[in-house]
Parts: C-alpha cells; structure tokens; sequence
C-alpha cells in the first residue's frame, strides 16, 4: 500500500498540471502527420527564440557533450531540451520497476496518477535546472544580471519545459505519430548534420575564410582553386571544418545501422484458443533499439559535465585532476578533456589520434561496448520487456512457443532475450566508437540515437499506412 500512498501524494495536484485530453476517435493518418509536424515546427521555433535577459558570451559551453541526446540549443527557450522529460520518465520507470512504488498499469487511476507524477517531477527538474545555470553564471554572473532577471531567466526555461512536455503528451495520446522526445533528438541530429554539410557560413581558421559546409566548401574550392586535384583533396581531408570524408562516413554509418535493423531471432508461437493459429514473436538484433546508447552518453556527458565544472574551480586539486583535467580546443574556446578519467571515457577525435595514443583507445573501446552491453541488459528487465514480462504477455493472449509447453515459456525466453539485448547494446556502441573515430558528422551516439528514430518512424508510417493494427506485443504476426 506504501506505493498506492506515494501516488496519492500526486492526486491534489492533477487538477492544476498542464493536460492534453485524449481524442474521443481515431486519428486518420493524414492528422497525425500534420499534428507531428506543427509539434516540430513549434519545437524548431523555440530551438531558435533566445533567452530574454542573458549575456552574450563566447565562453566554453559546459554543456556541449549533453546537446546532442538532449535536443537543447545553448542560450534558446530549448535550453533544457528533453532533459526534465527524459529525466522524469527514467526514475519513475525505473522505480516502477523496482517495485519501489506499486503501481498497477491495468487500472486507470493509477495510469493517471503516474502520468501526472512523471509530468510533476518533469517541471520540478526544470526547475531545479534552471536553478543551477542561472546561479552558476551560464547566462552571465547573477550579480551582474540582476534578481528579477535571474527569476526571468527561470520562469521562461520552466515555461519552455512546460510547452515540451505538452507536445510529448500530444503525440502519445495518439494525434501525432511516435513521442515527441523522440521527435526532438532525431531533429536535432538531423538538422546539425545537415548544418554541417551545407552551411554558407564561413569561419576563419587562419587561412582566410573558409565554407562551414562540407558540400558548399567542395565547390567553392573546385571554383575557386586552379590545382584542382589539391581542391579536391583539401575538400575531403580538410581539419577543423567538417569535410566530405565526414559526410561519406556519416552515410557509411547510417547504412550499416539500417541494415542491422532487419537482424532479428523469430520465435515460432501458436495459440492455444484458435487451434492451427501460428505466428512469430520476433527478436531484434536492437531490442533495446537506442536506449543503452542514450543511458551511456548520458552517463558520459554528466561525468564531463562535473568534471569541467571542478576543474575551473579546483584546477590543482589532484582528485579533480583525476577525474579528467580540460584544456581549450585548437583555435575554439571549447574545453575538451586531456587527462583522467573524463579522458579515457572520451572519444578519439580522429583515426590519427586514436592510432597516436592506443591505450587510450582500447580503454575507451572497453568501456563503450561494456557500458551499453550492461545498460541494454539492465533496461529490459526495469522497462517490462524482460523474459518474464514477454512470457506473461504471450500466455494473457493465449500463445505459447510453438513445441514448447506453457510453463517452459519463461526459460526458453530467458536464453533469447537478455543475450540479444546485450549483444545488441554492445554492436550500438561498437557503431558509436566507429563513428567516431571515423569523424562521421553529428557524432556516432546523435547519428545512432537519429537513425534508430527514424528507421522507427519509417515502420510506424507503413504500419499506418496499410491501416495494419499494432498488437500489445509490437510486431506479432499473425
């Protein structure tokens, strides 16, 4: 009952969180695209829409690691991104898994009372958040800024968090396609790769002038230069500017993921109700799909976060030196880790560097493929989707494994399951640390966490499509 009580402590606030109703009917597909898009040009528009009252400052961004899985845009309404949703919904998932609150899913009320906690606990991050950039001077020093524009800086970061959590709850009541979370992170990736390759900006690296992007820079060179073979080698192998080397890795990457999402272990069932009734539950390759890579760079990003922060305030301490010691990037006031911890965990920024420095190498390897190997094990069973979880499914809807009797269901499972997810998680981080190193652009966590999203909405538009009715088990065939 202890959990029951815990919930309750929700209930007298329902009545003044934000809410999105459910629709009385089923969407037609043609509104679910045009609600998911009006969802994205709201989010764009706010990614874009600075912070009233915040100092301009060309300081390292402390932040950096976190923006790419968190679909947040420094010094915009967008500053937090997805981080008090993601937040929010991993403990209360995570607690509920746990068993550390009892709720039960099949009842309403309770689905209620925990959507509301998760909403709850979303906007008190957000403000905890917004608490902690403003008084650590992210915006600019708060004695310089000024009380009511340090409470200012607060509301508006509360306010876009509130408007996030509102478009998530809009897409998975059902008017739009897929979560906005995930929505969000795919579009953030998206839109800096696509920066990246054809940007018309141009930045001085002490050469003169140069193109940001990747294609735009191609041409210019091409047009520009009379050696056109040395054009041509500049445009591909040029440092410190993306280059079409990152872009040809970047597609490289995105194929090897979309081929290994056909990859998966088809466990033949049949029901016990309708005799002759066969299907398959299958098993994916990515069970976890990117979840351990998320649970990994997100681990990572608040190591280097704490990490930065120390380092500028103890910069001789020998236990903050341990956990990673920072220096500026070449020609970027960007810090970026040299030492400790927060350096082994980094990764190479280049195949040269990565061959100049193997231990580090190996060691970063090591943790990745571990880290997401352990992270995907672990998901399943705090998510439901572990053995157990999947056998009481199949035996509610009266399937069991086909030559298998019901009671050996679990077993047979348990020997699938955890191992696919571990062996999927570890393949994730083996294409992350690939991506990396080969310089792919948008880093290989955002172009892995953005390729999973898509290829997922890919599925849910043929799904939708060919009007098919997606079963509690996700892809049962029937």
């Amino acid at each position: 009952m202890a959990g029951f009580r815990f919930l309750e402590l929700v209930r007298p606030f329902q009545s003044i969180l934000p809410e999105v109703a459910a629709p009385d009917r089923k969407v037609p597909f043609n509104h679910k695209v045009l609600w998911t898009a009006t969802t994205l040009l709201i989010f764009l528009v706010c990614s874009q829409v600075p912070l009233y009252g915040i100092m301009s400052s060309d300081s390292s961004d402390p932040l950096y690691w976190m923006r790419a899985i968190l679909a947040s845009n420094r010094g915009t309404l967008m500053e937090l991104g997805i981080t008090p949703v993601v937040t929010s919904g991993m403990i209360m998932q995570l607690l509920a898994g746990a068993q550390l609150i009892e709720v039960d899913f099949g009842i309403k009320d309770d689905r209620a009372l925990f959507n509301s906690a998760q909403k709850l606990f979303a906007l008190i991050i957000a403000f905890g958040q917004a608490m902690v950039y403003v008084a650590t001077g992210l915006y600019g020093q708060p004695k310089d800024l000024g009380a009511g524009v340090c409470l200012l800086l607060v509301l508006q970061l509360v306010a876009a968090a509130s408007i996030v959590v509102l478009l998530d709850e809009l897409l998975t009541k059902g008017y739009g396609l897929g979560s906005g979370i995930s929505l969000f992170i795919a579009t953030n990736i998206c839109e800096s790769i696509v920066w990246k390759a054809f940007s018309p900006t141009t930045v001085n690296t002490g050469r003169g002038p140069e193109f940001e992007g990747a294609v735009i820079a191609l041409f210019h060179l091409l047009f520009t230069w009379n050696d056109k073979s040395r054009a041509l080698k500049e445009a591909f192998y040029r440092d410190r500017l993306p280059n079409i080397m990152n872009l040809l890795a970047t597609a490289a990457v995105f194929a090897a993921v979309i081929y290994l999402q056909g990859f998966r272990i088809e466990i033949p069932v049949k029901s016990n109700r309708a005799r002759g009734a066969r299907g398959s539950y299958p098993v994916k390759l990515f069970y976890t799909s990117n979840m351990p890579i998320m649970l990994e760079s997100a681990l990572t990003s608040n190591v280097f976060l704490v990490s930065q922060m120390l380092f500028n305030r103890f910069p001789d301490n020998l236990f903050v030196k341990l956990l990673g010691a920072w220096e500026p990037l070449e020609g970027s006031s960007q810090l970026s880790a040299v030492s400790g911890l927060a350096y082994y965990i980094s990764a190479p920024r280049s195949i040269t560097s990565a061959l100049t420095d193997p231990l580090h190498t190996v060691i970063y390897i090591a943790f990745i493929v571990s880290a997401c190997a352990v992270f995907s094990k672990t998901w399943i069973e705090v998510s439901g989707s572990g053995p157990r979880e999947v056998a009481k499914q199949l035996k509610d809807q009266g399937m069991v494994i086909a030559g298998h009797r019901e009671g050996s269901m679990y077993k047979e499972l348990k020997r699938v399951i955890p191992t696919a997810a571990a062996f999927g998680g570890a393949i994730l981080g083996l294409l992350s640390v690939t991506a990396d190193m080969m310089g792919a652009l948008g880093s290989g966590t955002g172009i892995l966490m953005a390729v999973t999203i898509i290829y997922g909405y890919w599925e849910m538009g043929m799904r939708e499509n060919v009007g098919g009715e997606i079963a509690a088990l996700g892809d049962m065939v029937m």
